[in-house]
């Protein structure tokens, strides 16, 4: 048995090893930092610039097909979190989005395709919590996926983006921002 442990835990070091760097890095936004008014909402309440972060990726495991990108608030006051973007079917040969790129007017790369938020619209979302809410947590994951396209629309919701890939994941890499009002 110990053996055995000994075995499993080995054969998983090259796949963490590897996983440690698929790394995501932004322009626009730090780990554990606060966004910028570019990356909150425009309406709800918020005057932001609605405007998404630029992004780039590298160190994405072996066999990566495509990338996903989303951006999820677990802080929000919903029971389920609130999903403010979705992007997949993102080319294999991207690393990197301008930012803007999944803002109204943006553009993303040929065959991309963003789902639909929990605001009801099919483009970047940005922050905008309750007032007086305590910051909330803005993760923004880049996911490698084994497939080169998911059957996925502009109508798809998050919970349906969320499960399609995890269903289809190799890898993936966050940065976490925060913001209150």
């Amino acid at each position: 048995m110990r053996t055995a442990l000994m075995i499993a835990s080995l054969l998983a070091l090259p796949l963490a090893a590897h996983a440690d760097g698929f790394k995501l890095n932004s322009d626009s936004m730090a780990d554990g930092k606060p966004l910028s008014l570019r990356q909150v909402y425009k309406g709800f309440g918020c005057e932001g610039g609605n405007v998404s972060p630029q992004l780039s990726w590298s160190g994405a495991p072996a066999g990566a097909k495509s990338f996903a990108i989303t951006a999820y608030d677990p802080d929000a006051p919903t029971g389920s979190g609130w999903w403010h973007w979705t992007v997949v079917n993102l080319p294999a040969s991207v690393h990197s989005l301008s930012e803007g790129a999944g803002s109204a007017g943006g553009q993303l790369p040929a065959g991309a395709v963003q789902g639909r938020t929990d605001f009801g619209e099919s483009r970047f979302g940005g922050a905008c919590p309750p007032v007086g809410d305590k910051p909330h947590r803005y993760q923004f994951t880049v996911w490698a996926l084994k497939t080169d396209k998911l059957p996925l629309d502009a109508d798809a919701s998050g919970a349906l983006v969320g499960y399609m890939l995890n269903a289809n994941a190799l890898g993936k890499a966050s940065l976490t921002a925060t913001y209150g009002r």
